[in-house]
């Protein structure tokens, strides 16, 4: 990656968002992306006091503060005045840590903490720069669009949502980590204590976990146990380890591998000849890369739904098979298991999703980033 011209000013970047690993990691890849472009370069975090990136950028590296803010209560809207006053509050202290680190820009990648830090930094007259990264624009990124001077975005025909001359085509930006692996598929496979004369099933519930996708792999554990020859990795998310690992006590299932998060995900996606996955647009830019066939179960406890709509954007060009949340306990195993046992298919998910695929994505951000300062 070359170097950005030095113009002898360090540059001072703050970036906001995040509440899941889908929002953290990318913007974790944009930061190392600029240091490495200019290794100078200040960077500051602002998140979500509570919240996951409170433990997971530091862990990568860099400095965060967190904002009281939270998400407003869809289903129970009386609870909100609590939210408002966190907005308040939250608002206040992003024009104090504003003041007081003095960026040059504030980039903004999606979640609860993006919303005042970005309308905070752009009040008081700091270029802002958007990260979308689904194919359905979410409420905050729309209201913050309006003053940001650009918006990269992963999907096309963004137009409908943001304006036109500020969109930029970068895709989504994924954890570096996964495209630098040198594992073959056997060692891999060992990592799990499976053998690469099997096909693999991965299944992922994100960080947190997916309800559905677990009690779906809980009501199949008799269909595991019948298909000894085909192995399964499931990743439950936290929120559901001990639960499952109660159920699962005293059975012997040798081709099930079963954790609540997975450290080696370049070794896990290395091991899958099939995933099983939510829709969230960074797991999505993360198959489209390293092109893994993919059955997508989009969460419906998300924001203007919008992970249905990533999950088709797919599923229209025959590049994943998408499964309803509510059809998952019926249709997902059997789906499963026919796909990846037919080769022909897997190719076919595998070719197709690999043409959608934006390589280099953080690097393309960070010169765009480092570009507004320049002007």
């Amino acid at each position: 990656m070359e170097k950005v011209m030095d113009n002898g000013k360090t540059p001072r970047v703050i970036i906001s968002g995040g509440g899941t690993g889908g929002h953290i990691f990318p913007a974790v890849s944009i930061a190392n992306a600029i240091k490495e472009l200019r290794p100078d370069a200040e960077i500051l975090f602002v998140g979500a006091e509570g919240r996951m990136e409170m433990q997971r950028v530091p862990d990568a590296g860099y400095r965060i503060i967190g904002l009281p803010i939270a998400g407003f209560d869809r289903k129970h809207l009386w609870k909100n005045f609590a939210v408002l006053v966190k907005i308040a509050r939250s608002q206040w202290k992003a024009r104090s840590i504003i003041k007081e680190f003095k960026p040059d820009i504030a980039v903004g990648v999606g979640g609860f903490a993006s919303g005042p830090t970005l309308k905070t930094a752009s009040m008081m007259g700091i270029p802002t720069l958007l990260q979308e990264q689904n194919s359905y624009a979410g409420v905050t990124n729309k209201l913050l669009a309006k003053k940001a001077a650009k918006i990269c975005v992963a999907y096309e025909g963004m137009e409908k949502f943001f304006p036109a001359d500020k969109i930029i085509m970068t895709g989504n930006p994924v954890r570096q980590n996964l495209l630098a692996h040198q594992y073959s598929k056997a060692e891999a496979l060992q990592a799990f204590g499976f053998t690469d004369t099997k096909k693999t099933i991965l299944i992922l519930g994100g960080s947190l976990g997916a309800r559905t996708i677990n009690q779906t792999l809980m009501g199949a554990i008799e269909t595991i146990k019948a298909n000894p020859d085909i192995q399964f990795i499931w990743q439950t998310g936290k929120i559901y380890i001990d639960e499952i690992r109660q159920q699962l006590q005293g059975k012997e299932i040798p081709n099930l591998f079963v954790t609540d998060f997975i450290k080696e995900m370049d070794k896990a996606y290395v091991a899958a000849d099939l995933v099983i996955s939510r829709a969230g647009a960074g797991s999505i830019s993360e198959f489209c890369l390293l092109e893994k066939p993919v059955i997508l179960v989009p969460s419906p406890n998300v924001a203007e739904d919008h992970q249905t709509k990533n999950a088709l954007a797919l599923a229209n060009k025959d590049a994943a098979i998408y499964v309803k949340d509510a059809e998952a306990q019926e249709k997902l195993m059997p789906v499963a298991l026919e796909t990846v046992k037919d080769d022909t298919k897997l190719a076919s998910l595998q070719k197709n999703i690999a043409k959608l695929a934006l390589p280099d994505s953080a690097n393309i951000i960070a010169k765009e980033v480092l570009k507004l300062i320049g002007k």
